[in-house]
């Protein structure tokens, strides 16, 4: 995981890419409706020693979070009838 690069901007968050908040591992999932104090909502990827959600304002994002090329697209979903799970590779 040599290849980080700080996310410079809000507004190249992605739901396909993965993020690296503190050494753990996230998936962006939405951003608050409100235009003064948005807030970004990032949920720890599976086998993290985080599990819970983590939200954060635009200076915390462009200063904390950093993008993962290497694990663009990775997330897939795995749709059966009681559930769906989810996996990283």
């Amino acid at each position: 995981m040599n290849d980080l690069q700080l996310v410079g901007c809000v507004t190249l968050l992605t739901q396909s890419k993965t993020y690296s908040i503190d050494g753990v591992l996230y998936r962006y999932l939405y951003s608050s409706d409100s235009i003064k104090h948005t807030q970004y909502l990032f949920r720890p990827l599976p086998a993290q020693r985080k599990t819970a959600d983590l939200q954060l304002n635009r200076d915390k994002v462009v200063l904390r979070v950093y993008e993962i090329p290497l694990l663009y697209r990775q997330h897939r979903a795995t749709m059966t009838t009681t559930a769906i799970q989810q996996a990283l590779f």
